[in-house]
């Protein structure tokens, strides 16, 4: 295969793997199917089936792309700021979030998705003990950040970066 072919395939399962996360954000993981990915993402009918064997291979890579994102997204983070401000900028779309809690759900169900998700509560607890090495603080800011976005998507005015900080900085010591 010449390397304009393969990287226009790598564009193909990408914006699959977008697409299926649109439909996951708007009908659920029930309304993932080859046709429906294939649809959103403007590509043939038999597209995602091409590039994905089955339904649940899609999903997961889905949840595996945007668990890498996200936890790129806290390592690169230098501050408690930096963090908020990313907490903040995935609630611009509510959506989106919303089908990574479903797609992040399917690891409690499905223990070989969770090293996807362990990527990212990783990176989460990476980032606590930049500021503490108590193991108890370390699971407080992990479990506040999920807690915090998940209540986020429940509320008519989701937290500004500034609520966010204030809730992080109270769970950290400061140096």
């Amino acid at each position: 295969m010449t390397d304009g072919r393969k990287l226009k395939g790598e564009r193909r399962k990408r914006e699959l793997i977008e697409a299926t996360l649109r439909v996951v954000a708007k009908e659920g993981v029930a309304g993932v199917s080859h046709r429906t990915v294939a649809r959103e993402a403007g590509q043939p009918a038999t597209a995602a089936a091409y590039y994905f064997e089955g339904i649940d291979d899609l999903l997961t890579a889905a949840l595996t792309s945007c668990m890498h994102e996200d936890a790129d997204r806290i390592r690169q983070a230098a501050t408690v700021r930096a963090v908020a401000e990313n907490m903040a900028e995935a609630l611009k779309d509510p959506g989106r979030l919303l089908a990574e809690f479903e797609l992040f759900l399917r690891a409690a169900r499905n223990p070989d998705l969770r090293r996807s998700t362990d990527r990212w509560l990783n990176a989460l607890a990476d980032f606590a003990r930049r500021y503490t090495d108590d193991p108890n603080r370390v699971h407080a800011v992990v479990a506040a950040i999920d807690g915090l976005l998940l209540q986020a998507l429940l509320t008519s005015r989701p937290p500004t970066a500034a609520e966010f900080e204030a809730v992080l900085l109270t769970l950290l010591p400061q140096p």
